[in-house]
């Protein structure tokens, strides 16, 4: 195999997990109890050979930073390769922050270059999937291509999320629609998984950078490259989801809990990597049940657990309810406690007698925050306090670190759509 470069690209603020991304990068967001987002990506690589990795990041990134390491739970600390992580910098011509995906690598430029490698396979950090990268690089030398972007059919109604592209019958690309508004361009949409030969992706920035400070992969430099350049397109027919959104956050997460899961986690030929903390094993107290479930290690389950996901650490008082939730590292949920269709961050105490996801009232949405929560999730932010005994409803976010007198002004009820402020 040629020698390639990975650049994960692991910078994405995330805004649209609301409080889930306030404290960390969308890549460091934890995923399926155990995991991160970014180590499937990361996973992909090390299982298709791929050892060389640059990670770019710059949104919150010391969760991320702390999460990597030196790559050793992916055996990226050896000779052989590795993994560096590269943050914004401030240089000569006083450029601080990237402004695009491709002004990202621009920046590294001198650096992709030394590692004097054929190829360099760009990589989203956000994106749940398993993929053996090595097909994909055979089709590129195959056919000669400066560019090839792995691709897949998206259902018409998504197609304004994605890249769209238009391809000919022997797979090369001859239009590309960047998240067009007319549902009239196609289906197949970019992966933003994108393999170029190195000396086209320099020659690509440098000229692009000049016309486009905010050089953008989408947006500039693939669709300039369709006329002048062999661009080609991979079809992909494995799962991929981009848990961009709370809702499809939470469906993903619980859709690993089927008896037949889009995603198997427990495959020995695709290990998914990632950095383990020492804890005991799972303790199920003599009231405790656990049913269509994921329990991570240092879990102690006292109550009931229904089609949930649990995170390590938890812990889950006699006689409280977990149900279609998802409840992440260290939290509490104290005796009594009813969560219903809730994230819960990091570190979050639930008092006794609470009830989270109370009432029938799927339909309003949050206040503040009505495009990202209107089916009936509630979100809780890392660290913080519920009160004991009090009702929240549905589509309520609790800000990251909010304190139980932040409950205060509602009373013995937080209404659905409501937002619980005065957190960090």
């Amino acid at each position: 195999m040629p020698q390639v470069l990975a650049i994960v690209m692991a910078g994405g603020a995330g805004t649209r997990l609301s409080v889930l991304s306030a404290e960390r990068s969308k890549p460091a967001v934890p995923f399926a109890g155990k995991y991160r987002i970014i180590d499937f990506t990361l996973s992909n690589c090390v299982n298709s050979g791929i050892y060389n990795i640059a990670i770019l990041t710059q949104y919150r990134p010391h969760s991320l930073n702390e999460h990597i390491g030196i790559g050793k739970p992916w055996d990226l600390d050896r000779a052989r390769g590795g993994v560096r992580l590269l943050q914004p910098y401030q240089g000569r011509e006083g450029q601080i922050w990237y402004t695009g995906t491709a002004d990202a690598v621009y920046q590294n430029l001198d650096y992709v270059r030394e590692q004097r490698a054929d190829h360099a396979l760009i990589l989203s950090g956000d994106h749940i999937y398993k993929m053996d990268y090595r097909p994909m690089l055979r089709f590129h030398q195959e056919r000669g291509a400066d560019l090839t972007v792995a691709v897949m059919n998206v259902p018409q109604e998504e197609t304004n999320r994605f890249g769209i592209m238009a391809v000919d019958a022997d797979q090369r690309i001859t239009a590309f629609y960047e998240k067009p508004r007319a549902r009239d361009k196609g289906t197949l949409a970019s992966m933003g998984i994108y393999i170029f030969t190195m000396q086209t992706l320099a020659e690509r920035l440098i000229a692009g950078r000049r016309a486009h400070p905010e050089l953008d992969f989408g947006k500039h430099v693939i669709p300039a490259m369709i006329e002048q350049c062999r661009v080609f397109a991979y079809a992909f027919d494995g799962y991929w989801v981009d848990v961009g959104t709370l809702q499809s956050y939470w469906e993903t997460n619980l859709a690993l809990l089927r008896p037949d899961p889009p995603l198997n986690l427990y495959d020995p030929a695709w290990v998914i990597h990632t950095l383990s903390q020492e804890r005991p094993p799972v303790k199920i107290g003599l009231q405790g049940q656990v049913a269509r479930s994921m329990v991570a290690n240092g879990c102690v389950v006292r109550g009931r657990i229904e089609h949930s996901v649990l995170s390590p650490g938890v812990y889950v008082s006699p006689d409280a309810l977990v149900r279609d939730s998802i409840v992440m590292n260290d939290s509490w949920i104290g005796a009594g406690a009813a969560l219903d269709r809730v994230i819960v961050d990091k570190n979050v105490v639930v008092g006794a007698g609470a009830r989270l996801g109370d009432g029938d009232d799927f339909a309003t949405p949050n206040t503040a925050e009505p495009d990202r929560l209107n089916t009936g999730l509630t979100v809780v932010g890392k660290g913080a306090h519920i009160p004991a005994g009090i009702r929240v409803g549905r589509n309520v976010v609790v800000q990251s670190g909010a304190q139980e007198e932040a409950f205060a002004p509602f009373g013995s009820r937080v209404p659905t759509g409501a937002t619980v402020g005065n957190g960090r």
